[in-house]
């Protein structure tokens, strides 16, 4: 048993522990969890070391690595087959990191505390199998694993609308999920394995396009098997039409799983185009690279002036995500080698510090049981800590220099503008509307006279600062020195957007 095999079904492991435990053990319940998502953590920093940046991946199975292959279903070509390269590691890296600081995150929960966690785990484990799944048949089936304990999570322990938070979600993502299994059939009979000539879900045998024959030769048909793909991952990024299940479940959801929702859920459906369209459909990628910067574009100010004009803080929040999302399909769009590195780099620097937001909105509701922004006020009076904390997040949502924010929007801006000039200008722009709508929300909270129903609050405690200084450590660190991360996606990136461009066929 390898590690990717180890860290995506441990998590399982922990939940059907958590099962069987008393329902009293409150206690135990939550060490279980914690020390879980704990080891899936210490595994996954462990294979850092052990990867080599420097091999090629995307669609050459001697690039991956980590890989483990095994016969499932054989009868129908379907195989247990994982691996990582440079665009999964980062991932997989960010998912076991923000599932280990969301237990502790979760400790305020009390209502039916065995199957919250049992759920959390369940939806880890759907998540890292997703990131590491290199058979179609496999990804398709942790991507289902998710649905369900989000479902749950968001519609038992959610907020007052919670039910239909939970009903908008799951509708919305099956409709993806449909559109998203025409194209694995419609991929699965018509990709033959040269070696066995049997049909297969193989990603990379799919990825050579010499394998393909019957309706993808048809360019009509590539085309409607691209757009439902799109459709499929524009719904869990979410793209603008496809975005207002997002608010809803956000505002919703409890503090950890919006953290997730949009420090990794979001990540699925970026993910899922350059792992899956761009490889597997590179001319129609190729052909449709405008379509996806106009769309990144308009995320961005769309995104943008919606969260300006919120009163709710957490709404706020999951608006700047939509926003802060263009900025991934711009990069990707522009198929450079600087668009498409700062376009995951700022999948994995925009994971750390939604995640902040998440839980330092999470921080004060505790407190003052509403998200009011007006509400407020004078707060850096009586929370200088956590004003301290939040200031950090803020100035690197809106991509202040030295922050990791800055670091991947100034690659998305670079790799875009010799390809998209006018949509990068307008894009740009989405910087300025960030500044004003964070630094207004910081003046209304934070400064001010103090509301006399708040000077007796209390300033965030140790647990809370357990789960956001490791954050803020890793904004800062790569808003200074990126190369970590960098050296784990550049070669892969760079590979895949001249694969798609053609310049590297």
């Amino acid at each position: 048993m390898g590690p990717l095999t180890i860290i995506t079904f441990l998590p399982l492991v922990g939940a059907a522990v958590i099962a069987l435990l008393p329902k009293e053990s409150i206690k135990a319940v939550r060490w279980t969890a914690l020390g879980t998502t704990a080891i899936v953590l210490l595994i996954t920093l462990s294979l850092y070391p052990q990867f080599s940046p420097g091999l090629i991946g995307i669609n050459d199975p001697a690039s991956f690595q980590f890989v483990e292959k095994a016969d499932w279903i054989p009868s129908l070509g379907v195989s247990y087959y994982v691996g990582v390269d440079g665009l999964s590691f980062p991932m997989i890296l960010l998912t076991a990191l923000l599932c280990f600081l969301c237990i502790p995150a979760s400790y305020g929960i009390v209502k039916s505390v065995k199957g919250y966690f049992a759920m959390f785990l369940l939806l880890e484990t759907g998540m890292m199998g997703a990131f590491v799944s290199l058979d179609f048949f496999l990804f398709y089936f942790f991507w289902e694993i998710m649905l369900l304990p989000m479902y749950f999570l968001i519609g038992i322990w959610g907020g007052p609308r919670r039910v239909y938070a939970a009903i908008k979600f799951f509708l919305y993502t099956l409709v993806g999920s449909v559109l998203m299994l025409i194209a694995i059939l419609a991929f699965y009979f018509n990709v033959t394995d040269p070696a066995t000539g049997q049909h297969t879900f193989n990603m990379l045998t799919m990825m050579n396009q010499e394998n393909h024959s019957g309706i993808l030769l048809i360019n009509s048909v590539r085309s409607l098997l691209w757009f439902a793909l799109f459709i499929g991952f524009a719904i869990k990024v979410p793209v603008f039409p496809f975005h207002t299940w997002l608010p809803d479940a956000h505002v919703e959801a409890p503090t950890a799983i919006s953290v997730i929702l949009a420090g990794v859920l979001l990540k699925m459906g970026t993910y899922g185009l350059l792992r899956i369209s761009y490889p597997i459909l590179p001319d129609l990628t190729r052909n449709f690279a405008w379509f996806l910067a106009m769309m990144g574009a308009i995320n961005i100010i769309y995104g943008a002036f919606c969260a300006m004009a919120q009163k709710d803080l957490k709404k706020l929040v999951a608006y700047s995500s939509i926003s802060h999302m263009g900025f991934v399909l711009l990069g990707m769009s522009a198929l450079t080698s600087a668009g498409m590195n700062g376009a995951v780099m700022q999948m994995f620097n925009h994971g750390t510090i939604t995640a902040m937001l998440f839980l330092l909105v999470g921080v004060i509701y505790d407190r003052a049981h509403h998200r009011e922004i007006n509400g407020f006020g004078g707060l850096a009076n009586v929370m200088p800590r956590y004003l301290g904390i939040t200031a950090v997040a803020f100035f690197a949502s809106m991509g202040l220099p030295g922050l990791s924010g800055f670091i991947s929007e100034s690659m998305v801006f670079i790799g875009a503008f010799p390809v998209w000039r006018t949509l990068t200008i307008i894009s740009i722009l989405g910087i300025i509307l960030t500044a004003a709508y964070l630094l207004w929300t910081l003046q209304r909270v934070f400064f001010g006279a103090t509301n006399p129903k708040y000077e007796g609050i209390a300033d965030i405690n140790s647990r809370e600062l357990f789960t956001l200084i490791p954050l803020a450590v890793i904004v800062i660190y790569l808003g200074v020195w990126p190369h970590p991360v960098m050296e784990l996606m550049n070669t892969s990136m760079t590979y895949l957007g001249n694969l798609v461009s053609g310049s590297g066929l």
